[in-house]
């Protein structure tokens, strides 16, 4: 029974580091398009993030901690929420924060 709640409780912390995710992403969306009165959309889904502005997208799928992300540009990867609210790849590991800025400055030049 421990065991099962310990895994409920992380679903849960994902979950609200999926939320948080897609809040950062409208937020600096809506930031970086102030100067061009431009604006990106933001779904959030259970298990998917969509965001859009014009032609450029990002999708963001979550299965429990993992994250694959793909763009219009071809580009993608695999992404792994840490409990800490970082974003880790295979190379090294960044605030989720950070992460949602580049997004989010790419997508909206």
């Amino acid at each position: 029974m421990g065991q099962a709640k310990t895994e409920t409780s992380r679903e849960q912390l994902y979950v609200e580091l999926w939320v948080s995710l897609a809040s950062l992403l409208r937020s600096y969306t809506a930031a970086h398009g102030l100067n061009g009165d431009r604006q990106a959309t933001v779904e959030l889904g259970e298990d998917q993030i969509t965001v859009r502005h014009g032609n450029t997208w990002l999708d963001l799928k979550r299965n429990g901690a993992n994250i694959t992300w793909s763009r219009d540009n071809g580009k993608n990867g695999m992404l792994e929420l840490t409990e800490a609210g970082t974003l880790r790849n295979s190379a090294n590991e960044e605030e989720m924060d950070m992460v949602a800025e580049a997004w989010a400055r790419e997508m909206m030049r």
